[in-house]
């Protein structure tokens, strides 16, 4: 059955995924596959093929979705500036439809950033409510009756569950565990959202998870674990580089030891276990990161969109393959997750400089080291600490835009620091040369 429902899957994204069927509405997506694919044809109950293609259309909507959010950032890169607002709100609009393919720039973008779909899932089933009946056996054993094949006959599962099976299901046939699993929504209840939330900034982290601008660190031990397993990783693989060295001058010398060697100690089985129970580790001190973070409040949020590759940054092997498994979009997924159940709001806003400012003035004059940052005053204060409090001020700040770019940033602090400086009796070059400001602002 996963199998004949995968087929349906491939097809529909083949048909579905492609330009000309950009913004259809995924109701209106079964009879668009079934004009050249009916379930007879697989010896598919309609009902089956029905859900799997409603599935499919939903995950080109999203895809879709995140498109259009990576094409409003290339409009906003290549007219920057306030002259050019109009023209961004002109082809903002037109992405809203299917206008932007009498457009040859946002066609083009479009098509530059969005993949044609295609899958090769042929390990699960799509149940809507009616597919289904769940009976509880005892206090987290239920019992699931889950259409089949054969029009009358369901098959029977048992499945632990510490909460009520319901709604749409999707049953999948993990590989790597051998094992089948149920994935359900659950409904944590509604939740009463005030009319005014507290603003929060919080900075995103290597060595805490969050770090808030009331000066609280959350999800301290990230930056511990995640280098404990990135040396583990970095170990285990320079002594594999030895035995797969070993390997290939045994395979004419000793094909026997060879291949011993490959079955017994080149196998990933071990290690891909060992790979997973990290990563829970790191996904358990996130969530519960982002838990302390809410604590039951709602909130308003303001956090860096940290959804671009960090580029031109000279450092280490070492750094880099740290910062390789820092996961920041785990982060961005557990705010998002724990804001819905609290009734908060997640907005992110545009990083750069937010550590390099001095968040009592506003101006680049200061510097961070560690996590210090020293005031052009020589006042000292926590660099998480006064990186939130600037993430917190740049979500109200008219000026800098999220989708700004890194220069016209500076441009508007440079000019914000000149004309504090001036009340001083200051120039930007005084400034650089009393060691005030950084010297590579001077280049600007």
């Amino acid at each position: 059955l996963m199998k004949k429902l995968g087929v349906v899957r491939a097809e529909s994204y083949n048909k579905l995924g492609s330009i000309n069927h950009w913004g259809l509405d995924w109701k209106k997506a079964i009879p668009e596959v079934k004009s050249f694919r009916t379930p007879d044809t697989l010896g598919l109950p309609a009902k089956l093929m029905d859900w799997t293609i409603n599935d499919v259309a939903k995950a080109i909507t999203a895809s879709q979705a995140a498109c259009t959010d990576a094409v409003i950032k290339k409009i906003y890169k290549r007219f920057p500036g306030k002259d050019n607002q109009k023209t961004r709100k002109e082809l903002c609009f037109q992405l809203k439809t299917l206008a932007f393919m009498d457009s040859p720039l946002l066609h083009r973008l479009i098509r530059k950033e969005f993949q044609r779909g295609h899958s090769w899932v042929k390990n699960q089933i799509v149940y809507q409510q009616v597919g289904y009946k769940c009976r509880r056996l005892s206090r987290n054993t239920y019992q699931l009756e889950l259409a089949g094949l054969r029009r009358g006959k369901r098959n029977r599962i048992i499945v632990r569950s510490n909460r009520q099976i319901s709604g749409q299901i999707r049953l999948i046939h993990n590989q790597t565990l051998q094992r089948f699993e149920i994935h359900f929504l659950v409904d944590y209840g509604t939740v009463e959202v005030p009319a005014n939330r507290r603003p929060v900034g919080i900075d995103k982290g290597y060595t805490e998870a969050f770090y808030d601008s009331d000066g609280q660190g959350h999800g301290l031990n990230l930056g511990k674990a995640t280098t404990e397993k990135s040396d583990r990783i970095c170990a285990k693989n320079r002594n594999r580089g030895k035995l797969w060295a070993i390997h290939r001058k045994l395979e004419k010398l000793d094909p026997v030891k060879s291949a011993r060697i490959l079955k017994n100690n080149l196998n990933r089985k071990t290690e891909n276990k060992r790979y997973r129970q990290n990563q829970s580790e790191l996904t358990a001190i996130i969530g519960a990161a982002s838990k302390s973070l809410f604590n039951g409040e709602s909130l308003l949020v303001f956090a860096e969109d940290l959804t671009q590759p960090i580029k031109n940054k000279r450092q280490s092997k070492a750094m880099s393959r740290k910062l390789n498994s820092w996961m920041k979009g785990v982060m961005r997924d557990s705010l998002q997750k724990w804001a819905n159940w609290t009734g908060s709001v997640v907005k992110e806003v545009q990083p750069s400089y937010t550590s390099q400012i001095d968040s009592v003035t506003g101006t680049l004059l200061g510097k961070r080291s560690g996590d210090s940052f020293t005031r052009f005053n020589g006042v000292v204060l926590q660099a998480d600490h006064n990186a939130a409090k600037n993430i917190l001020d740049r979500g109200t700040d008219h000026e800098i835009t999220r989708y700004m770019v890194k220069t016209e940033v500076q441009a508007v602090l440079l000019r914000r620091t000149a004309r504090f400086l001036e009340g001083m009796g200051l120039s930007l070059l005084d400034a650089i040369e009393q060691g005030l400001l950084n010297c590579k602002h001077e280049l600007y």
